[in-house]
């Protein structure tokens, strides 16, 4: 029997549904797209539903008088982003509603080791969230970073008050592995939560992630890993968030 860090059992099919957040950021997403979305989500007791920053008023209004949260996405896919633009973002989100934010870290400031950098920027937008009230959580966008990048990002979000560390955008190749999730884990588990996203396609992708040490798992295949009898779309490259 598969367990998670603390020797607990692997949350079957249904319980896993509690540690998903169910999304919808491909580019072409529409208004159908999206209050499907939200649907499943209110059936199937998803952590959240995670969209672009542009749907964030329906989806709030949608979730009324639900224990399913909105989470949008701020610097998003690129990290490129200047801080005063992803603060922007991340109060022009929270003020629409959004309870959670997933940031996506300056790729090329943790690639060059600016420790200080990176946790400038994090420590603002981790301010800027949690004055309403959300959480925030920091994309590494592992398939991009080295061995010492990853661990800059992950201590570099502890310190600078961030909730979670989340593994990746779905738009940069690679995904969530499981040797990504057990470094995340080894360096800040029990203390930020861990999100696994890319590539969580099924039961048994959520199993090893979860077994590995994430605390929520991101995926539009959502459907799939709790054994739904609804079908999805079958996932590309970049649907898997």
């Amino acid at each position: 029997m598969s367990t998670t860090p603390d020797g607990a059992p692997a949350p079957a099919p249904r319980e896993m549904a509690g540690l998903i957040d169910h999304t919808a950021l491909k580019p072409d997403t529409d208004e159908a797209t999206v209050r499907r979305v939200v649907s499943e989500a209110r059936e199937h007791g998803f952590a959240a539903v995670c969209v672009n920053p542009r749907w964030v008023p329906l989806v709030v209004a949608e979730l009324t008088g639900s224990t399913v949260k909105t989470c949008t996405v701020v610097g998003f896919p690129l990290g490129a982003s200047t801080t005063a633009s992803k603060v922007a973002e991340t109060q022009e989100a929270v003020a629409a509603g959004a309870q959670e934010i997933d940031m996506v870290v300056d790729i090329a400031d943790a690639l060059a080791g600016d420790s200080a950098a990176v946790e400038t920027q994090i420590r603002v937008l981790a301010e800027a969230a949690h004055t309403e009230g959300a959480i925030l959580k920091v994309i590494l966008e592992t398939a991009l970073l080295s061995e010492d990048a990853k661990e800059l990002v992950c201590r570099a979000s502890e310190a600078a008050g961030a909730d979670f560390v989340k593994t990746s955008t779905g738009f940069a190749g690679g995904g969530a592995t499981v040797e990504d999730i057990a470094l995340m884990h080894r360096l800040v588990g029990g203390r930020l939560g861990i999100k696994a996203s890319g590539g969580v396609r099924s039961y048994a992708d959520a199993v090893a992630m979860v077994s590995a040490g994430a605390t929520r798992i991101g995926a539009s295949s959502s459907l799939d890993i709790v054994g739904a009898d609804e079908t999805t779309s079958a996932p590309g490259a970049a649907d898997d968030y």
